[in-house]
């Protein structure tokens, strides 16, 4: 049975308890908080293996609790499932751009949202048996298993999406991916994302490699690929 502990922050309580229960009958432990700040209390004193977070919370709303989550040195690599009613494409890209790990819009099945917790955990997971060598290519130095990445001898501050992305890329300098093939490696097959939260990750990342930003190249009409040394 599963053991992570697991945060689910919502304000209505028929939903807090639906999500608790099925976690808990998964083997998860749980913890409910109702707002964005019990969620910024209890994440920041009791560390977490997943949050579950609604967007439209009272007080301190979603994004800004994840916004803040991003930033704080404890809780920056904790993912997060964002489960709510706003599901416009202006809302998934800004919860990606935040640097969360899934969104699941309600109404909701609970199956679907326990397959994708365990999705991003499995993934989360799997990265600390990624293999250790460093990966350099161009002035770019990639370390899997420490998600750290140096720019000519500068270390940069990614999202754990933007980190997937580049990764996913200069591993395979010259390979030509479409943006749903990006998606389906970073986040696993059938995730439902559009075409424009792809490019946004792109747009972030180009500005934070600065000028080796140019080495991920827009193919037209089809997608992107990091350039062949």
């Amino acid at each position: 049975m599963s053991k992570e502990k697991i945060l689910v922050v919502d304000d209505e309580e028929d939903i807090l308890e639906l999500v608790r229960y099925n976690l808990v009958r998964e083997g998860y432990v749980v913890m409910c908080a109702l707002s964005g700040e019990d969620a910024l209390r209890t994440a920041v004193a009791e560390p977490v293996d997943l949050i579950v977070l609604d967007l439209m919370l009272p007080g301190i709303d979603g994004l800004e609790v994840a916004r803040r989550l991003k930033q704080n040195s404890d809780t920056k690599d904790t993912p997060i499932v964002m489960l709510t009613a706003k599901g416009e494409e202006a809302d998934v890209v800004s919860g990606l751009e935040l640097g969360a790990d899934d969104y699941v819009t309600k109404p909701f099945s609970p199956r679907i949202l326990i397959a994708r917790i365990k999705a991003v955990i499995r993934r989360r997971s799997g990265d600390t048996e990624l293999e250790n060598e460093v990966l350099n290519v161009r002035e770019l130095s990639i370390h899997p298993g420490r998600r750290h990445v140096t720019a000519s001898g500068k270390p940069l501050d990614l999202t754990y999406t933007e980190f997937q992305v580049l990764y996913f890329l200069a591993r395979r300098p010259g390979w030509v991916f479409t943006r749903s093939q990006i998606v389906d490696a970073v986040r696993g097959d059938d995730y439902p994302v559009t075409d424009r939260s792809v490019d946004v990750q792109i747009v972030g990342l180009r500005k934070k490699l600065g000028p080796l930003g140019k080495y991920i190249e827009t193919v037209r009409g089809v997608g992107y690929r990091f350039i062949e040394t």
